[in-house]
């Protein structure tokens, strides 16, 4: 806060990088910076302009939070609002913009201070285009929060400049706090993100990337060597339920146009897509305050090819509520699986079953979910017992790759010119299913099959 003041009374046009993890501080920062120069630019006049990623809700916490602390110094009789996005403490505002791709910013002129609130989901060239020409007649200074994703965005692009800078004239203007120096100063933030580390893994993209503030870079493998030997289990493999055994399914539906000709087409057609269905049981016995969700036992798959959906939808749902009663099932629903999903629903009742549908966002929340299971230990596949449904689950898992996108959301998949990616979906997809809380539930020892 001294650097930026410094270089905005001085004139310098400085341009500050300021990575703080998540909850650690950065929009408290904001709001005193600006109540501070607000009040030393009140008589003299000028605007101070910040933008964020999204108008609601991100600029209009903003606004609510530099209003609160104007009020907190006893400015609540002095500061007036404007036009639904300024604040007015005298002659000097504070403008706040959003910096979607379509929102119109051209025209307005920082003269006290640019922000740009999590620059690591604000474009490079919206950025450029639009918010840093703001300030080119005033040599205004800048400064840009937020929390590392991968090398791409524009956070990382002026913290790596930043560096350049300062390693060849002194002058500090990029400043990092990660968790562990935030925790330093607020035991009950230490208490919480040592519960997000349990709950989502230390390697975790999101742990790595909002609290350890380490870029990732791209993507690559889904799961590393460390991982794939966490979700190996040492159970057997069951083909009926245990007594008293709380069981449910993740289904990925193979495509309608894909299906057809006979049974035992993944050998002769590899491009043949499959049904597969991931029946797991819940083991609430190491539930928590910390951990809260039961762990998944995979104890059974079953793998149609070639199988259209009306001859398959009996047999899914024989297995589904004879064989295993399932509390949840969520049932891939993309295209054609909506029928489907549909019909489940009407047999085995819609609490019971939960459609997914597969959009960038929904599958990249997914696919976060299923690290986290894996890296948390909560998630656990039976051992080895010579099956085809065995070495198809490890091969896709082996193939199984990521794709880190500029927004924060990922991707994960099997290239199609290697094999399929029907079971690591129906793994996904049992995740969610684990969200399940029974009326009463009680941890057990498992039994044998």
């Amino acid at each position: 806060m001294r650097a930026v003041a410094d270089s905005v009374l001085g004139r310098k046009g400085l341009t500050f990088s300021v990575e703080i993890a998540r909850q650690g501080g950065k929009n408290e920062l904001s709001a005193q910076l600006e109540v501070l120069l607000l009040t030393l630019f009140m008589a003299g006049g000028g605007n101070a302009v910040k933008c964020s990623p999204t108008f609601k809700p991100q600029t209009v916490i903003s606004m609510m939070r530099l209003k609160e602390r104007l009020n907190d110094v006893g400015y609540s009789n002095f500061w007036a609002p404007e036009l639904g996005y300024m604040v007015r403490l005298g002659r000097a505002r504070q403008i706040f913009l959003s910096a979607e791709e379509s929102a119109n910013v051209v025209g307005t002129t920082a003269h006290i201070l640019l922000e740009v609130d999590e620059s690591q989901d604000v474009s490079k060239e919206k950025y450029a285009k639009e918010f840093r020409p703001m300030g080119a007649s005033t040599n205004v200074t800048t400064v840009l929060y937020g929390t590392a994703w991968d090398n791409s965005t524009l956070l990382e692009e002026v913290k790596q400049l930043n560096l350049e800078l300062e390693r060849k004239d002194g002058i500090k203007r990029h400043f990092r706090y990660d968790w562990q120096e935030v925790a330093r100063y607020n035991p009950d933030y230490l208490h919480y993100v040592e519960g997000e580390r349990a709950r989502l893994g230390e390697s975790h993209p999101l742990f790595q990337t909002q609290y350890c503030l380490r870029p990732i870079y791209g993507g690559g493998g889904l799961l590393n060597a460390g991982q794939q030997a966490q979700l190996q289990g040492t159970h057997e493999r069951c083909r009926r339920p245990r007594k008293g055994g709380i069981y449910v399914a993740g289904i990925d539906l193979a495509g309608e146009a894909e299906q057809g000709e006979d049974a035992l087409l993944r050998a002769l057609k590899p491009g043949q897509d499959s049904t597969v269905v991931t029946i797991g049981e819940l083991d609430f016995s190491a539930c928590s305050e910390v951990a809260p969700l039961p762990r998944v036992i995979i104890v059974e798959h079953y793998w149609w090819t070639g199988w259209p959906h009306p001859a398959l939808f009996p047999q899914l749902l024989d297995v589904l509520k004879n064989v295993w009663g399932v509390r949840r099932a969520v049932v891939d629903a993309t295209g054609v699986g909506a029928g489907v999903a549909s019909f489940l629903a009407h047999a085995l009742g819609k609490p019971v079953v939960t459609p997914f549908l597969f959009t960038q966002a929904s599958k990249s929340r997914l696919g976060f979910d299923l690290l986290a299971a894996i890296n948390s230990g909560r998630v656990k596949m039976y051992a080895g017992d010579g099956s085809n449904e065995y070495r198809e689950f490890w091969t896709e898992i082996g193939q199984a790759r990521s794709h880190y996108r500029p927004n924060q959301t990922m991707n994960f998949y099997v290239d199609p010119a290697a094999g399929h990616d029907d079971f690591l979906s129906s793994l996904a997809l049992l995740v969610e299913a684990a969200k399940y809380t029974p009326r009463s539930a009680r941890g057990h020892v498992r039994g044998d099959c």
